[in-house]
C-alpha cells in the first residue's frame, strides 16, 4: 500500500481525483469543509493539514480499494518535478504489509516476524526474534515533535532552532547517536540492533539489496543518483525491503544500538554521499556516539508487547 509522510495539498487532490470525487464529496468523507479542502488544493505543496486530518486523510487511503490507490500513486507519479518509480512495495504478501501506527511518536512501524534469515556477506543463519521497525526514516517533523515535547536541543544546522518546511518530510542528520537514543526512549522506542536492521532490510533469504540483487541505483538515493543532499524519506517505493521498509538503502546512514568498541556503534544503510555498495545492508560501518554528520539519521524498533502495552 502507498504511505504519505506528510499530507499537502498536492496529495490531497490526488486522492479526491483518484477518488473520483467532488469537492463537497470528498470533503463529507473526510469530515471537514469543502472550502479547506479547496484551500489546501489551492495552496498546492505549502498547505498541510492538521495532524487529525492528516490522520483522516491516511485512513482514507489505507481503506480505498486497489483501484484507487493505482490512480493516486499514478497521480502523484505525473505530478512530481523530479521522475522517480512510485509503485506499490514489490515484497512477498505474506510479510510486507503489516503497518501499525505507533501511539507515542505517531509512526508506521512495519511488522518483522521472529526467525532465521541469512545474515552477513557469507549469509549465516541468525535468529531473530519478531520485532516491529518505523517504515520511514525519523524525519525533521519528527524529531520537531520531540524537541517541543522535551525541550531537547535541536540540529545545529536547523535556522534559529526551527527546520525549514520545505524539509520537514526529509530525514533528521547531524544527530548522534545519544540524539538518536534521546528520541528513541521518549518515543517508548529503541534502536535496532544490526542484526534486526539487518533482517528488516533484507528479508529471510539473503538478498544483496532490500529490492533483489541487482544493483540498481534508481531505487535509492546514493552517490551515483547525484542527487547529492537528502530527499523525502517516501520517495523511493521501488526499493522497499520485503517488509516494506523504505530507505534501507542510501539517503542517510542510520545509527544502530549495537556497540563496536567502547564509544563507538554500528551504522547501516550508507546516504546519497556513499557508493551503493556501501548500502548492502551486510555492509560495516561504525562510529564514535558523539559523532554528527549532515549524512547520518536514524529510525527505531518496538517489541511486540510494546505494541500490544501502548495499544
Amino acid at each position: 500500500m502507498p504511505l504519505v509522510t506528510q499530507w499537502t495539498g498536492v496529495e490531497t487532490r490526488a486522492l479526491r481525483e483518484a477518488a473520483r470525487m467532488t469537492l463537497a464529496e470528498f470533503a463529507h468523507k473526510l469530515g471537514v469543509s469543502d472550502r479547506a479542502v479547496a484551500k489546501w488544493e489551492a495552496a498546492q505543496s505549502d498547505a498541510t493539514p492538521r495532524m487529525v486530518s492528516q490522520a483522516a486523510l491516511d485512513t482514507m487511503l489505507a481503506r480505498a480499494d486497489a483501484d484507487v490507490r493505482g490512480r493516486f500513486v499514478g497521480i502523484i507519479t505525473a505530478a512530481q518535478t523530479v521522475p522517480q518509480q512510485l509503485v506499490e512495495p514489490d515484497a512477498d504478501p505474506v510479510d510486507a504489509g503489516e503497518y501499525v501506527r505507533f501511539p507515542t511518536d505517531g509512526k508506521m512501524m512495519a511488522r518483522v516476524p521472529g526467525g532465521i534469515f541469512l545474515a552477513g556477506e557469507a549469509g549465516e543463519p541468525v535468529w531473530v526474534d519478531e520485532f516491529y521497525i518505523d517504515v520511514f526514516e525519523t524525519t525533521n517533523a519528527d524529531y520537531a515533535r520531540f524537541v517541543a515535547a522535551t525541550g531537547y536541543q535541536t540540529p545545529r544546522h536547523w535556522d534559529d532552532g526551527r527546520c525549514p518546511r520545505s524539509m520537514y518530510d526529509h530525514p533528521v542528520v547531524e544527530v548522534s547517536w545519544k540524539d538518536a537514543t534521546a528520541y528513541a526512549q521518549w518515543a517508548d522506542k529503541s534502536l535496532p540492533s544490526a542484526e534486526q536492521w539487518e533482517k528488516a532490510a533484507r528479508g529471510t533469504s539473503g538478498a544483496v539489496y532490500p529490492w533483489g540483487d541487482r544493483p540498481t541505483v534508481a531505487k535509492c538515493n546514493v552517490r551515483e543518483t547525484r542527487v547529492e543532499q537528502t530527499t523525502p524519506v517516501s520517495r523511493y517505493h521501488s526499493g522497499v525491503s520485503p517488509y516494506g521498509v523504505y530507505d534501507m538503502v542510501g539517503n542517510v546512514w542510520e545509527w544502530c544500538s549495537t556497540p563496536t568498541t567502547l564509544g563507538r556503534y554500528e551504522l547501516k544503510g550508507s546516504a546519497f554521499s556513499s557508493p551503493l555498495f556501501r548500502g548492502m545492508p551486510s555492509a560495516y560501518n561504525d562510529a564514535d556516539d558523539f559523532m554528527q554528520d549532515d549524512d547520518t539519521g536514524f529510525r527505531c524498533i518496538a517489541l511486540p508487547e510494546q505494541i500490544s502495552s501502548l495499544a
